[in-house]
């Protein structure tokens, strides 16, 4: 980049306004319906409520209730037209309310949005996005926390998108949508109401980590939520006279390998952090990439810090359940320091 560019990109994140992580999806979904027709936005009482989360409030009242309309309470019915809507050349982008009230929904999104471009070896692409508020962290009963990641992850023919920050959730939205596959959207509900600029002219691609934080001793690995754990961590860790890298993963599946490679090769310790369950998650699949691609160059064997193996508690023990920065200090110090 010229000292010009730079100058100017520096000018531009001054410039850029502030937004809630909400607000930015908002405007996202705004700015995409605003230029190209073919997109709409459907779901349960995301017309005239603005959703539960208030996340596409006033789309109904600017574009019409033909493009930003209430579905019935019925998820596979919701996905099942969307789909269809997708094969005839429009672009859905569909709400599930809250991450768990999705699963109807599932048969849908596995057998037939998954798996319609390879069905038709490319004849029929779905451009859709399903958008899914997800994770803990607010306070929610059962069946409004779930961390349903690895599910989508573990589908071929999905792409798994996860913003950490509000300017990703307006950049990778407007990717999403553009993009001519099924996009699940992953929305950390806990961060709705996280506030940073947003430049609406910054592009994003999907299929792209970022390094959040640069660092010499570990690499934290995150995405959604834990990122902010992951950066919580590394001040901690700094104060301690450790240097703590923090990567955002942003795009869950495709996994960009050589930026999370490339970093802990750097470090040679790893930890991962995420709050869903450990077990055959995508925290257990990016610990084993790491394992296999960078065992040489690892001083100790890669960490989880994940959520239990449990169905999600109540609130009043959610905060047990969930990573916090004492069970990623305390996993850091695991990983061989014998021989600084």
């Amino acid at each position: 980049m010229s000292m010009i560019e730079h100058t100017r990109t520096e000018v531009a994140a001054q410039e850029a306004p502030v937004m809630t992580m909400a607000g930015a999806i908002n405007r996202a979904l705004a700015d995409a319906m605003e230029a190209d027709g073919s997109v709409l936005v459907m779901g349960e009482d995301v017309g005239k409520l603005g959703g539960v989360f208030r996340v596409t409030d006033g789309l109904a009242a600017r574009f019409g209730e033909h493009r930003c309309f209430d579905t019935p309470l019925a998820e596979s019915g919701i996905v099942g037209t969307a789909i269809g809507m997708a094969m005839n050349g429009l672009r859905p982008v569909v709400e599930m309310q809250f991450d768990a009230f999705a699963y109807p929904a599932f048969e849908q999104i596995v057998s037939h949005a998954a798996k319609m471009a390879n069905r038709t070896r490319g004849a029929i692409r779905l451009p859709m996005v399903i958008r899914i508020p997800f994770g803990g962290g607010i306070g929610g009963v059962e069946h409004h926390c779930d961390s349903s990641e690895a599910y989508y992850a573990h589908t071929p023919g999905l792409t798994v998108v996860c913003p950490a920050t509000p300017q990703d959730a307006y950049s990778l939205l407007r990717a999403a949508i553009e993009h001519p596959d099924p996009v699940i959207f992953l929305e950390p509900k806990k961060l709705y109401w996280s506030k940073a600029p947003v430049d609406v002219t910054a592009p994003a691609a999907i299929g792209h980590a970022r390094v959040a934080r640069p660092g010499a001793d570990v690499t934290l690995i995150a995405y959604g939520s834990s990122v902010g754990v992951a950066l919580d961590a590394a001040e901690v860790g700094e104060s301690e006279g450790r240097s703590v890298q923090v990567v955002d993963v942003r795009t869950l599946t495709p996994c960009d390998d050589e930026t999370l490679f490339t970093a802990v090769r750097s470090t040679g310790r790893a930890v991962v952090i995420a709050e869903a369950q450990g077990f055959a998650s995508v925290a257990s699949e990016l610990a084993a990439r790491i394992g296999e691609h960078c065992f040489e160059h690892l001083e100790a064997p890669v960490r989880r810090v994940t959520g239990f193996d449990i169905p999600y508690p109540s609130p009043k023990l959610e905060h047990f359940h969930l990573p916090d920065v004492d069970r990623v200090l305390d996993a850091i110090d695991t990983l061989n320091w014998e021989d600084r």
